[in-house]
């Protein structure tokens, strides 16, 4: 939330979207009122003045901008809105089409509004949201049949190909401490300290500076796990690699799983370029929720392959590098590895 005049005019210069609708920028020499992200030219500071909405600009004399259309903003807000009741209320994810028809757009416009708006696609916040619901129910149920309607499904066979695609296994293993799963670790040594790489059929879901596998026995308790063999050793030693190249391009399978936020937020990660740093509030705002930098934290410190999605490159506002689950000493050295030195 934006709350002086100076930073509502820094909002308008960098044509922050994320501020469109806290309010208006009324041009006084020319008698129109903007959106903060309008792609017009920029007025003189000398000739703006900020409103607190449409209206009051209108009733100083200003008309809406024909090229952002300002006043379009709460009819989009209410669009969103029904859209996102429908997707919570259904079972499977609403067609584009429909979820357009519901918000009163187009299917294209309504695609470019949404992804603006949540950082998302429309069938990837759904999934995100059906995928929150299985979690949640599968912790609170009493048991998993029970679970089954609690997160909205009408019957079970949907919701078992749903929680196997989202938890990496069955709903009863999940719920269990993950009883009849496998996973397999090992350790290496690094120069930075042992690494700890643990995985499942599907791919790696922990790397960690740790030297055993207690983390892993209190997360899945019921899990069979038991240290690797000789077929562990290629996707060990290629976890290890990023320890000396921490830059390289990310090629290992992971089975890594989180909310729909946690994994707009790893994504931005990943695309930070090696070597440069993002704030906490930037990762929310790209992740598509402006103002949520200490959920951003967070969604950070609950990635369980912290070195693979590099939450090394996230640092407070104030420039400042902020905590790293295995010390600072470690985010400064992968940085400076990355910048083409060592620290």
């Amino acid at each position: 939330m934006v709350e002086t005049d100076d930073q509502r005019w820094d909002a308008v210069l960098r044509r922050d979207r994320a501020v469109d609708g806290q309010f208006v920028t009324g041009v006084l020499s020319t008698g129109i009122y903007c959106r903060p992200s309008c792609a017009a030219r920029h007025p003189r500071r000398g000739n703006v003045r900020f409103f607190a909405s449409g209206a009051e600009a209108r009733a100083f004399g200003l008309r809406a901008c024909l090229r952002c259309r300002p006043d379009d903003i709460a009819a989009d807000e209410a669009g969103l809105a029904r859209a996102l009741a429908l997707i919570a209320a259904s079972e499977e994810p609403p067609a584009l089409a429909q979820l357009a028809a519901v918000a009163g757009y187009s299917p294209y416009h309504f695609h470019r509004l949404f992804r603006r708006a949540t950082g998302v696609t429309p069938a990837a916040y759904a999934r995100g949201r059906r995928a929150e619901r299985i979690e949640r129910s599968l912790k609170e149920a009493a048991t998993v049949t029970n679970a089954v309607y609690e997160a909205g499904y009408a019957a079970p066979a949907r919701f078992y190909a749903d929680a196997a695609d989202r938890l990496g296994m069955t709903p009863t293993r999940w719920r269990d401490g993950g009883r009849g799963e496998t996973i397999r670790w090992g350790v290496a040594e690094t120069d930075l300290g042992l690494l700890l790489v643990a995985a499942t059929e599907r791919g790696i879901c922990r790397v960690a500076f740790e030297p055993d596998d207690s983390r892993l026995q209190a997360d899945f308790p019921n899990a069979r796990i038991e240290p690797a063999g000789a077929e562990f050793r290629e996707l060990l030693a290629g976890a290890v690699a990023y320890v000396s190249e921490p830059g390289r391009a990310m090629t290992l399978p992971l089975d890594v799983r989180g909310t729909a936020f946690q994994q707009a937020v790893w994504r931005e990660l990943s695309r930070i370029p090696p070597g440069q740093t993002l704030s906490y509030a930037a990762l929310a705002a790209r992740a598509g929720k402006p103002g949520a930098a200490r959920a951003a934290g967070s969604a950070c410190g609950a990635n369980p392959v912290a070195l693979l999605i590099p939450c090394h490159r996230a640092q407070r506002g104030d420039g400042s590098l902020g905590g790293y689950a295995w010390g600072l000493s470690i985010k400064q050295e992968l940085l400076a590895r990355e910048r083409g030195g060592r620290g």
